[in-house]
């Protein structure tokens, strides 16, 4: 299978184009990652290439897992469309997602990011549609924007045109900085919907809040009324995702809309496959882990190779 939701990290090394505040670096998450993969800000490539090479021992330890998308991460744009440094928490660069893709074609597709504020936004889409990029993510929380705007809706015809599907992030946002939580209603992707454009709701469309699930009528009306619209499984076997995957289990007609991912590097927790299967699953490799869980829980999944924009 394919992995749809995996993160691409890397520190700025001066040419990779990827940025990290220094406010994002002092956060406990930053820091725990950083420990937890070896991470040394002082040693930008050594630490870049340690990141990719543990990901794919990863890869090569799952037997039900093969590839990866590798998602990129778009900054914060200002009125003029403008990169605004000063709101942005992290960014990794196109180019860089794409360069390691390339590097890598055997494990891994580039998930471009692009942040339809920015001024170059079209010509983005095509340069990463023309570089073999396999979807585009989003992160509306984060990246300071309402995707609902009908402003957007020239961006959602170019993604439609380019037959690239749009990953958008669901629910709230606690890794980055969520400016405006509200974007994270996949309500708000009904643009996008209607401009014929292959949209996939990261988390399972849930909101991450321990059991406070508001979307479930939206998602239903999403899947019944567009063929084009799909979910992911990451994150959730994280605990303020899980119930989600309970509201999964009682709707085949959703699950038949349900893609495999994991939100790598977060963690995979076997714990709600308690009732039979735990201990396979706790055992087996990370990306495997995941698959299994869903599959002891009797949640069916597609994989991203099935999905025609």
């Amino acid at each position: 299978m394919i992995d749809v939701h995996v993160h691409l990290a890397a520190l700025p090394d001066g040419d990779n184009g990827c940025y990290i505040s220094p406010k994002m670096l002092r956060r406990p998450l930053s820091r725990f990652i950083m420990w937890k993969f070896g991470i040394d800000f002082r040693k930008p490539a050594e630490s870049n290439a340690f990141y990719v090479e543990r990901l794919l021992r990863e890869l090569g330890r799952a037997t039900l897992v093969e590839k990866a998308v590798l998602l990129a991460l778009d900054g914060v744009y200002d009125a003029g469309g403008n990169l605004d440094a000063t709101r942005t928490d992290f960014l990794i660069s196109n180019a860089y997602a794409l360069e390691v893709a390339r590097t890598y074609p055997d494990r891994f597709l580039a998930g471009a990011s692009v942040n339809p504020q920015r001024r170059d936004a079209l010509d983005e889409l095509e340069r990463a549609a023309a570089a073999g990029a396999a979807l585009v993510k989003i992160l509306p929380n984060a990246q300071c924007f309402d995707p609902a705007e009908s402003r957007y809706l020239p961006f959602y015809r170019a993604l439609a045109r380019l037959k690239l599907p749009l990953l958008s992030h669901v629910g709230y946002e606690f890794s980055l900085a969520g400016r405006d939580q509200s974007a994270g209603n996949p309500a708000r992707l009904r643009n996008a919907l209607e401009a014929g454009v292959t949209v996939i709701g990261a988390h399972g469309c849930s909101e991450g809040l321990f059991g406070y699930e508001p979307h479930l009528n939206t998602v239903r009306e999403f899947v019944f009324r567009y063929p084009h619209f799909y979910l992911d499984a990451s994150a959730l076997t994280l605990p303020n995702r899980a119930d989600m995957l309970f509201i999964l289990k009682r709707h085949p007609e959703i699950q038949e809309r349900l893609l495999f991912g994991t939100d790598y590097p977060l963690p995979v927790f076997a714990l709600p496959s308690i009732g039979g299967g735990y201990l396979a699953a706790a055992r087996a490799s990370y990306f495997d882990r995941q698959a299994l869980v869903l599959k002891n829980l009797g949640i069916s999944f597609r994989d991203f190779a099935a999905v025609k924009p």
